[in-house]
């Protein structure tokens, strides 16, 4: 049967207190050289590891950050982690990846998970909490980073998603198309609504009604949401020829409607998506997207959680990622 060394396990072997192989450890305090090495060997012998949480109830800090984000499948989100993962990881953090699966309740239950773990900090990634009760769990960390989210008190990093929306509508505009809807994801989402802001705005001041038939909001933000989503507007508005779709998920399901209601991409609708991931540049036709630097995204929330980890809390930040658009053939 197998079974974890302990401290004291060591210090038996050893020869000498749980203190002084504590001290071994942290290096701290005088020790001969022969009760250091012999207590060295003995660690190593035994394969013997400090156990985070026990070394996190004397120091405060377990040396963790939780990260959570709406659903993993979504490549968005899995870049989004890996920037974080390797920031984490060069500052010497271990990083705990949870999926909330579009789930308020189940963000809300991870949150409180995270804190039993006694993480040092939380990066919350678009987050789908209402603002009262994100506020009452944010307060309960020393430390919390949103991405895609505001709140009073925490730093942000986030995505100019109405400036992306105006830059797409537009590109539609410019190359003739005027009927153009929007593909829109959770009414909860911060970026669904400013790209649904965006998107308005800028019809409106070029002189298109965005009448609220041409937005059609998706059941799920993935390539089956986008799918019902573009047959029901393009049944509705068979006039659309222009589609502006919450991400690249919803855009390639967006595609397969078209085809199958014999409507060609371009010639006879045009669509655009979100985020530029991989699947973007892939599908046929290729998507015109929007483009960020996902892992940037990821590593400048866990830097900025760093920074109040280090001291700096109380002070709060916000960085803005300006989105590029990407043009291929879906909508030349």
């Amino acid at each position: 049967m197998s079974f974890r060394v302990s401290i004291a396990d060591v210090a038996r072997e050893a020869g000498v207190s749980r203190q002084t192989v504590s001290r071994v450890l942290n290096g701290k305090g005088e020790i001969s050289k022969a009760t250091l090495h012999r207590v060295q060997e003995v660690i190593d012998r035994l394969d013997y590891r400090p156990s985070s949480i026990a070394r996190g109830l004397v120091t405060r800090h377990t040396r963790t950050i939780g990260l959570i984000v709406p659903d993993i499948a979504n490549p968005f989100f899995a870049d989004i982690g890996r920037g974080a993962d390797d920031a984490a990881h060069a500052a010497g953090y271990s990083l705990l990846l949870c999926n909330a699966v579009e789930d308020p309740v189940r963000e809300a239950e991870l949150l409180r998970i995270l804190e039993q773990r006694a993480v040092d900090g939380v990066v919350m990634c678009s987050s789908r909490l209402p603002e009262e009760a994100l506020a009452d769990l944010a307060k309960r960390y020393d430390a919390v980073v949103l991405i895609n989210r505001s709140l009073a008190g925490c730093s942000t990093v986030c995505v100019d998603d109405a400036r992306g929306a105006a830059i797409v509508v537009q590109h539609l505009l410019g190359s003739g198309r005027c009927r153009i809807g929007l593909l829109a994801g959770s009414q909860i989402s911060h970026s669904s609504r400013e790209r649904a802001r965006g998107y308005a705005d800028t019809m409106i001041a070029a002189g298109e009604d965005p009448e609220p038939t041409l937005t059609r909001r998706c059941d799920s933000p993935d390539i089956d949401g986008g799918y019902r989503a573009a047959r029901s507007l393009l049944g509705a508005r068979p006039e659309v020829n222009g589609m502006i779709c919450y991400n690249d998920l919803v855009a390639t399901g967006a595609l397969r409607a078209c085809a199958e209601l014999g409507r060609r991409v371009p010639d006879s609708v045009a669509v655009a998506g979100a985020d530029d991931i991989l699947l973007a540049s892939l599908v046929t036709p290729a998507l015109t997207t929007l483009r960020v630097d996902r892992q940037a995204i990821g590593a400048a929330a866990l830097s900025m959680l760093l920074v109040q980890l280090e001291g700096a809390s109380g002070v709060c930040h916000t960085l803005v990622f300006q989105p590029e658009l990407i043009v291929r053939a879906s909508a030349p």
